[in-house]
């Protein structure tokens, strides 16, 4: 397991060891290494993980539920291209809106990723949100069958990446997310959407930034990882 594709990052350095957690944050958000089913599998049952190169005889990663966090604040940057946007505006700002929308969406098993609802105008509001690719058209499909959407414009955008970075040293040192900002504010990529979790942080940009992004903050956060 390496902090970015070592295919797109040449800097991309393998660790050692990574936790369960972290492993299955990577996973979900793009990283090719294992599916993220089998490190829930992992976890349920605490069965120590090591991914290993079938090419290489070298020492590969472990993945387990403690890892060594000396200078590892950030395990890794992560991309993904299997997402699209949709916004809606000028939704009525009256309780329980988001609710309908996203439980009409939830009973077609469509799961929604970074959500950004824009503070009241009046008496509207905007919402967007990502989902994967595959799933766009179902996604339309859904929100055009409700009443409260009648009259309003969907807006779908496909040329859209979602970028990440993953460590569980995040939760207790401030200052991860203006670092990663400040890299792409150098490298005049411009951000969409933000969502944040305890161990990772994602943006939502162009496509075609995706791949200066993902080295851009992989190179800022080089003398946390390494």
């Amino acid at each position: 397991v390496y902090s970015a594709d070592p295919r797109k990052v040449s800097t991309a350095q393998k660790m050692d060891q990574i936790t369960y957690d972290e492993m299955l944050e990577l996973a979900t958000l793009g990283a090719q290494v294992l599916n993220n089913r089998s490190v829930e599998m992992a976890k349920k049952y605490n069965v120590e993980l090591e991914v290993i190169s079938s090419l290489n005889p070298i020492p590969g990663t472990m993945v387990k539920e403690t890892a060594k966090m000396e200078k590892m604040l950030v395990r890794g940057v992560t991309k993904d291209t299997d997402a699209s946007r949709i916004s809606i505006s000028g939704l009525n700002d009256v309780p329980g809106v988001a609710f309908k929308i996203f439980s009409s969406m939830a009973a077609k098993n469509i799961n929604v990723d970074i959500i950004l609802q824009s503070v009241g105008r009046g008496d509207t509001k905007d919402i967007a949100f990502t989902t994967a690719k595959a799933k766009l058209d179902d996604t339309v499909e859904t929100l055009k069958s409700l009443d409260l959407l009648e009259g309003l414009e969907i807006i779908c955008d496909t040329d859209v990446a979602k970028v990440s970075v993953v460590g569980a040293g995040m939760e207790s040192h401030p200052g991860i997310a203006a670092k990663m900002f400040e890299a792409l504010f150098e490298s005049d990529v411009n951000i969409q959407m933000i969502a944040t979790s305890e161990i990772k942080i994602s943006v939502l940009i162009d496509a075609k930034d995706a791949d200066k992004a993902v080295e851009a903050v992989h190179n800022a956060f080089i003398p946390v990882i390494s």
